[in-house]
């Protein structure tokens, strides 16, 4: 089992661990998952997974835990270190069967042929993409999400926001993803401010899981964009949490691109709750940003990145960072110049 400390001292470990010790099961906990997973973490994991020789993974916690579950067990097949596999489609063979449980509603990392590390000797972080990371079974337990602190669940939140909005406006995106991501947008708008109010919220914390599963399996099939490319470095940087550094890009990036798909901005802000009935289709998409803003200011989440120790002094620095993440860029409804990417930074300083 995958687990943090951070999901043990909440107790919620127990509740898993309870039916596998009264079924006889023999198991062993790995609680040394760490934020942005670095390799080296992910390889201890599977040291012990290989050592063991278990017959199944299960992976509990946040998109880190899982992620690191869904690697530890392509390596308990598969030799070598994780970082070997980064790219696309470079696991040769599928790993133990594996069961995962979030305890976030952010990441949908238990829907997606991906998973997220960090290579510390380059200070970035790598992916891996492969069918042999989708699980055997996914089970999604509001009960296990209510002690979530108000922070993390705007954080992942907002996390799952960006990834149905950059899906939905997606040049790659499929009509199954726009369905997917739409669906979902309409759910986080309604539920996330209910989730991070009230956090014992048994409704909104289930609408919020379906809503992060449902982007997660939109995205797997429409794929991301610029807002991911250009939060990157905040996380790498300003050691801020992806769903943080995602969040502040989304409206700055959003105001850019959304003369590449006026309409889908517009639906966006239908989505959203905007009251577009007799606007124009550019005075609806420009809903869609200030719905972003309203939303990020109900959960306490400022789109500011001078509120989080960002120095104006900083802006080539951020640049070079998001220009790295360019292939994330081909999806993006509109295309970027290092001229464009400067401008939505600047645009993301209150006072520039």
């Amino acid at each position: 089992m995958k687990t943090t400390p951070g999901v043990l001292q909440a107790g919620l470990i127990d509740k898993v661990l309870a039916p596998l010790k009264s079924a006889g099961l023999v198991f062993e906990v790995f609680s040394g998952v760490q934020p942005e997973p670095p390799a080296r973490i992910i390889d201890e994991c599977a040291a012990q997974v290989r050592k063991g020789g278990f017959d199944l993974i299960l992976g509990i916690g946040g998109g880190s835990s899982l992620d690191t579950a869904k690697a530890a067990g392509i390596l308990a097949a598969n030799p070598g270190s994780i970082l070997e596999y980064a790219g696309m489609d470079m696991v040769p063979k599928r790993g133990l069967p594996s069961v995962l449980i979030p305890t976030t509603a952010g990441t949908g990392s238990e829907t997606t042929r991906v998973l997220v590390m960090t290579d510390e000797a380059v200070n970035t972080k790598k992916v891996v993409f492969s069918d042999h990371l989708l699980p055997d079974l996914a089970i999604l337990d509001p009960m296990l999400t209510l002690s979530v602190p108000p922070k993390v669940t705007a954080d992942t939140g907002m996390d799952a926001l960006v990834h149905a909005i950059e899906t939905y406006v997606s040049v790659n995106t499929t009509p199954y993803a726009e369905i997917l991501a739409l669906q979902s947008i309409r759910m986080i708008a309604a539920h996330l401010p209910m989730a991070y109010a009230k956090g014992s919220n048994v409704a909104a914390r289930y609408n919020m899981l379906l809503a992060a599963n449902l982007s997660g399996l939109a995205f797997a099939s429409g794929g991301l964009g610029a807002v991911h490319g250009l939060a990157y470095v905040l996380g790498t940087e300003y050691h801020m949490s992806h769903g943080r550094s995602n969040a502040i890009m989304l409206p700055h990036v959003m105001d850019f691109n959304k003369v590449g798909n006026l309409q889908k901005f517009a639906d966006i802000a239908e989505a959203m709750g905007q009251p577009v009935e007799g606007l124009s289709v550019s005075e609806a998409a420009d809903l869609a940003v200030e719905a972003v803003f309203d939303l990020m200011r109900a959960v306490n989440a400022s789109p500011w990145l001078s509120d989080y120790g960002v120095a104006k002094e900083d802006l080539p620095k951020l640049v070079q960072g998001g220009m790295a993440q360019a292939r994330l860029f081909l999806p993006n409804p509109r295309d970027l110049t290092e001229e464009d990417v400067r401008s939505i930074y600047r645009n993301a300083f209150q006072d520039l």
